[in-house]
């Protein structure tokens, strides 16, 4: 749950959504003017449609938590878009090429040639050239002119007022988006989608870069969502909502490097590319909520709570959302934003789309906290939702079973473990990071048991390295881990 601010009640379409559906917060982030790659001889003069690039620019930057401070890697995006430039159909056309600080997998690229790779893409990749077919892919989106044939105006306005609308949650901005799809950055259609890979291909291969690449890593974004769907929650929007990946897109993109030929730059690009990324923030920032040792920890709220047993969690912009491995249970964790004197129940009410219970209402103290209870039955599922203060925000906290369970037991012990985080809890929390180690006669079980992951560490790791169960590592061969 990032950024620790209030959440509008028309935001929130309540729990059954997802079931549990999401309300938006803020996030705000800093704002670092991008590594530019290529600059015009002659300095053009600053037309309106620029200063509303930048001005976009800035939006989408801090929308998505500010730019990563990652001199090596912003580095090498640097290298690899001048590179693809120089090799695609509009070698003039300049661009610009941003970092994000963002652990969800996503790039995108506006009309004015501004193209945007989150730490969460980069971290997937396992070599340059996977970075580098993604960066082809959007660079084909600009120079095949796809925001103009689908009206560049309108797609600027969904672009960027969608992200604002949702990620900042600008009511003024919010008000004029006729789409209800979240981050509908680059939606072009399945033809322009599968015109870009193609076109994308051909330039990889024409700046040197291996052609097999892309498939390559379409296949660990599936593999990426697959891992995310297992958990049974909803996550943040990632590249499949904004580009339809798919198994008939990895088939297209492997013919179209077969027609080309053998792969490009090898080995040593890989080596490369790890000592790049060595280092890089992965996964949420302890400023947004991390799992560590059973309990979910936000410092930037100075709050914590454990986890249930059984579930996983997926921390979101809005929420923390939670569910079992077989989905009869789910829970939701969010910030409500309340008026003064608002009182709890009244808070529940009005931020719950469904009927309430009256024979669950009830508010009682809890560790010397008030704390308000309320039960909502759904044909299918039965919720137990709570409201409190604390640190001087409220929360709500929503479990949810399925059928004829009820998860008042479970629930009560998980609102009773919410507390105040002590400052040298929170000044002790750190950021995890890639660690780029050599595999000598370990197995893929063992180097992910050194990861710090709330769970499943082995399926992360396999995915994270582009392996598959049963492999074997290859001594002297460098591998990712998740680390302090």
């Amino acid at each position: 749950m990032r950024g620790g601010v209030g959440i509008r009640r028309a935001a929130c379409l309540g729990l059954a959504a997802l079931v549990l559906g999401a309300c938006v917060a803020d996030q705000t982030g800093s704002v670092v003017a991008p590594a530019v790659v290529r600059v015009p001889a002659e300095a053009p003069r600053v037309t309106g449609r620029e200063r509303a690039s930048d001005a976009d620019h800035v939006k989408l930057v801090a929308s998505f938590g500010g730019e990563a401070k990652a001199p090596a890697v912003t580095r090498l995006l640097t290298e690899v878009t001048d590179r693809l430039v120089k090799a695609s159909e509009r070698p003039d056309q300049s661009y610009a090429v941003t970092l994000l600080d963002s652990p969800v997998v996503n790039a995108f690229a506006l009309p004015s040639g501004r193209l945007y790779v989150t730490r969460g893409l980069v971290a997937l990749a396992n070599d340059t050239s996977e970075v580098a077919a993604v960066l082809a892919h959007e660079i084909a989106h600009v120079t095949l002119n796809h925001a103009t044939a689908r009206s560049e105006l309108e797609l600027r306005s969904a672009l960027v007022s969608k992200v604002v609308a949702d990620v900042l949650n600008d009511p003024d901005t919010g008000a004029q988006l006729k789409s209800q799809s979240r981050f509908a950055l680059a939606r072009f259609s399945r033809e322009q989608e599968l015109e870009a890979d193609a076109a994308g291909v051909k330039t990889l291969a024409g700046a040197g870069y291996d052609p097999f690449a892309a498939a390559r890593f379409l296949t660990a974004l599936n593999r990426t969502v697959q891992l995310k769907q297992g958990a049974g929650t909803a996550g943040e929007p990632d590249m499949l909502a904004t580009h339809p990946g798919t198994s008939e897109r990895v088939a297209l993109a492997t013919r179209a490097a077969r027609r080309i030929g053998a792969p490009g730059i090898g080995a040593d690009d890989r080596s490369r590319f790890l000592a790049a990324i060595d280092g890089l923030p992965y996964g949420d920032s302890p400023r947004d909520g991390v799992v560590r040792g059973g309990r979910f920890v936000h410092s930037g709220l100075g709050i914590a709570f454990a986890v249930p047993e059984g579930f996983s969690l997926e921390n979101t912009r809005s929420a923390v959302l939670g569910t079992t491995a077989d989905g009869s249970r789910r829970l939701l964790f969010d910030q409500i934003e309340t008026k003064e004197g608002q009182g709890l129940d009244a808070v529940l009410k009005a931020t719950w789309n469904d009927s309430l219970d009256p024979a669950g209402s009830e508010t009682r103290d809890v560790n010397g906290t008030p704390v308000a209870f309320a039960l909502s039955r759904g044909k299918d599922w039965t919720f137990r939702l709570a409201a409190l203060h604390l640190g001087g925000a409220t929360y709500r906290m929503i479990m949810a079973a399925k059928g004829s369970a009820d998860p008042d037991a479970a629930f009560r012990r998980w609102v009773a473990s919410l507390a105040e985080v002590p400052p040298d809890e929170v000044a002790a929390l750190h950021p995890t990071r890639l660690q780029i180690v050599q595999a000598g006669g370990t197995t893929p079980e063992e180097l992910a048991r050194r990861m710090v992951v709330p769970d499943r560490a082995l399926e992360r790791f396999l995915v994270l390295n582009g392996l598959e169960r049963g492999g074997v590592l290859v001594p002297g061969r460098s591998y990712k881990i998740v680390t302090e």
